[in-house]
């Protein structure tokens, strides 16, 4: 299959404001985003040259922080090993907070990067914008069978394969022992339903102690975090044609409300404390509990080394279904760039083929450097005979969260705005949840009804 065209009415399709970074960009640069499609990148190739820029958001950098600097290592590391034998050298650069903003104009401008790590929330924009490099036939049968296809499915289109993921990312509820304990809530009578955590929440905003914090800032890490809540009560965004919208339905105004209610009965503040700071807060007292993902387990090994916490999976309501998301980053290629199929061969070589350095180096991002459910068999398995997850808290992401979770989804842009503001208007503002996930749905079915990208779900 050939590479995805660029769909009618791109600017709109490519445009929308994405991710919580771009929220603290500004108006002018949420406006370059929202206005710039990405056919700059399209209509004009840049000169071949002996150096590829590979942007990323771990290295180098300077840090005091030794989890962050372990990140920033692995990618240092990496790129020294593939430019100690290629004639064509890969320069990192660092480009602090996920900046989509910054993406998303260098591609208007015709500079975007040759290589660069998307989540699955942002691939379409690319995808339909006719930017990233079809990986496929630089890669194995064997190696491309050896993604999780839970986790894989949300970059491929058409069996192709345009973004190779090197991490998994679940969620689940980080807590503290000792505020559990106070409330009289032990490792053998954890919450297991919304109705327990939300009685938990009571009795530890009764205690005076710290509540449960689920996400209150806008964006598509907001988004990540709620998709679980709806697909425990069976419902979903987008139909499995992908040509209407459930939204509308019991599952939505359930999962809508959970969180609205969450807030005004004070388990969960308006605002996250500690600048959301989830190592400070479970470590001063100012939350008791904080729904977040398997990346915090090494940091706060090395950030709070003296915390006692335990993980646990966000419960589904009584009756409803486990489940959880798969998030994590992936590599991609510009094919547009300067040298298309270095950039596609540096990918494939990095995380992507059946050799034994490739495999490593996703182990060793997997269980030293981040802290992450591997995305390949072959890495699992050898985490699993060497011990690699032997961490307790990383046992739970292993063995209870991870088996019930569902890819992140890849909603475009203005999927995800209508959601994130339904969401918003509900958690924060006081909506009816019913009239939301209606007034929501038929938004999301009059847009399904134009669009022209590459398969939604």
């Amino acid at each position: 299959m050939s590479a995805p065209t660029v769909p009618r009415r791109a600017a709109r399709l490519a445009g929308s404001i994405t991710r919580r970074a771009l929220l603290r960009t500004g108006a002018a640069a949420a406006l370059a985003a929202a206005t710039g499609a990405l056919s700059g990148s399209c209509s004009r190739r840049r000169s071949p040259r002996d150096e590829i820029v590979f942007w990323q958001f771990y290295a180098p950098a300077q840090s005091d922080r030794p989890d962050q600097r372990l990140r920033a290592r692995w990618f240092e590391r990496l790129v020294a090993e593939w430019n100690a034998n290629e004639r064509t050298k890969v320069r990192l650069v660092y480009v602090p907070g996920v900046d989509t903003a910054k993406l998303a104009t260098s591609f208007a401008a015709g500079s975007g990067p040759d290589i660069f790590i998307i989540s699955p929330g942002d691939i379409l924009r690319y995808l339909n914008g006719g930017v990233l490099m079809d990986l496929t036939p630089f890669m194995t049968r064997a190696a491309i069978d050896d993604f999780f296809p839970s986790n894989m499915e949300t970059r491929l289109v058409g069996g192709r394969v345009y973004g190779l993921p090197f991490e998994i990312e679940p969620m689940a509820m980080f807590y503290s022992k000792a505020a559990f304990r106070r409330v009289g809530v032990s490792e053998e009578n954890l919450p297991s339903t919304w109705e327990e955590l939300f009685a938990l929440g009571r009795r530890l905003r009764a205690a005076d102690l710290g509540g449960v914090i689920f996400p209150t800032r806008p964006g598509y890490y907001q988004n990540f975090t709620w998709y679980p809540l709806l697909w425990q009560c069976g419902g979903d965004v987008v139909s499995a044609s992908g040509r209407s919208s459930p939204f509308g339905s019991d599952a939505a105004v359930r999962a809508l409300r959970v969180w609205q209610d969450a807030v005004r009965s004070g388990i969960s503040p308006r605002v996250e404390p500690a600048s959301a700071d989830e190592v400070v807060s479970l470590s001063r007292g100012y939350a008791s509990a904080w729904y977040v993902g398997s990346w915090k387990i090494n940091e706060l090994r090395d950030r709070a080394p003296r915390l006692r916490y335990g993980v646990f999976p966000m419960p589904p309501p009584a009756g409803g279904i486990p489940k959880s998301v798969l998030g994590g980053w992936a590599f991609v290629a510009n094919a547009r760039g300067a040298a298309p199929e270095a950039a596609a061969r540096f990918c494939v070589w990095a995380i992507g083929s059946m050799a034994p350095d490739s495999i490593e180096r996703v182990y060793d991002w997997c269980v030293r450097s981040k802290g992450a459910i591997a995305p390949r068999h072959s890495v699992m398995e050898r985490i699993d005979a060497s011990g690699g997850y032997e961490d307790p808290a990383m046992q739970v992401f292993r063995t209870q969260v991870f088996p019930v979770g569902r890819g992140e989804p890849r909603y475009p842009p203005v999927i995800y705005k209508a959601v994130s503001d339904a969401i918003q208007e509900c958690q924060l503002a006081g909506a009816n949840p019913r009239d939301k996930a209606r007034v929501t749905a038929r938004a999301i079915d009059a847009y399904l009804g134009t669009y022209r990208g590459a398969k939604i779900v």
